[in-house]
């Protein structure tokens, strides 16, 4: 009730709610559950206002394997990336990973111009073999997107998954698809508050619920432009405790994309020995610049490597401590 009342004096407004996943009894089928967002607070400043529920990690898992990723981070995948239900299982029981994110890179025509049914019929095995939500991706080509992602869409009706992301030049095609199956959404703008707000509202005015929108504001790794990304979700959050509904939207930030694709995780140690070992440095990248984006107040997490993960658990299992 104090930290109610100081929230209320502090803040006039609290980040929407959005929810993730359905139980049988929902009209889905789904063993967890999760909710993030409702702060009336900065991030981890209880003594502001309340601050409900911890931030989530989702494990990234493609449909087709990458083959432009560091060689310490493939090897560590080896055994699993070339088949997604067991990549994303062992994410989800063995790496602790509270979501799995499903990139569906195989739909874009130089990958493999997989089909919506190729799509579709993963994401429901997928949802067989975990009992998480689900974070659907497409594959950024927006006529491709727009025809596959509507079918998986329609498909996982009723599971209430994260499907994204939208950006304000596409955005109505998977916006409907999204409202009339039960799902929510991944608003993407690039680190600009204007635009993050002008794109919430388009959605919004189609019919999207504000509490079934969460912000993709891109981010940068650690020491690739992450103080300006971070900056601009400090400035976003307090605009949105201070009243701006339309900012009032958890964040998502693809940590896992970005820090392996930084110089630092990607060079061996033969090609800079002084740097050190190249597994333990790309998965450091990557936990460092997951933990800076907490602390600007993310709500998910999308990561890659087991151990980041697991450091980075135990990161937010410490920050939420009262």
């Amino acid at each position: 009730m104090a930290e109610e009342l100081r929230s209320q004096q502090m803040y006039g407004l609290r980040v929407h709610e959005l929810k993730l996943g359905a139980t049988r009894e929902e009209g889905g089928s789904r063993s967890k559950v999760f909710k993030i967002g409702n702060q009336a607070a900065m991030p981890f400043l209880f003594k502001e206002g309340e601050i409900p529920y911890a931030p989530i990690i989702a494990a990234e898992v493609y449909d087709v394997p990458d083959d432009d990723w560091p060689q310490s981070l493939a090897e560590d995948l080896k055994g699993v990336s070339k088949n997604p239900v067991d990549w994303a299982a062992m994410m989800a029981e063995d790496a602790g990973a509270d979501l799995v994110c499903l990139k569906l890179q195989g739909i874009h025509p130089d990958f493999g111009d997989k089909n919506s049914k190729d799509a579709g019929s993963l994401a429901t095995a997928l949802l067989k073999r975990v009992k998480t939500p689900l974070i659907i991706l497409g594959c950024g080509q927006g006529d491709k997107d727009n025809e596959v992602l509507p079918y998986v869409s329609e498909v996982t009706k009723g599971e209430r998954l994260l499907f994204g992301c939208v950006v304000q030049e596409n955005y109505k095609t998977l916006t409907a698809a999204c409202i009339a199956d039960g799902h929510n959404i991944i608003a993407e703008s690039p680190i600009d508050v204007n635009i993050a707000k002008q794109l919430n509202i388009l959605i919004s005015d189609i019919g999207m619920p504000q509490d079934r929108i969460a912000i993709n504001p891109t981010i940068g790794a650690l020491g690739y432009g992450l103080e300006y990304a971070y900056s601009i979700m400090e400035r976003a959050r307090s605009a949105a405790l201070s009243g701006d509904k339309m900012l009032a939207m958890p964040f998502i930030c693809f940590v896992g994309q970005e820090a392996w694709r930084a110089k630092e995780a990607r060079v061996s140690e033969a090609e800079s020995p002084l740097w050190g070992n190249a597994r333990e440095r790309g998965v450091m990248w990557e936990a460092m610049t997951a933990i800076a984006m907490l602390q600007a107040g993310a709500d998910i997490l999308t990561m890659r490597h087991p151990k980041a993960i697991k450091i980075v658990k135990a990161a937010i299992a410490e920050l939420m401590k009262r």
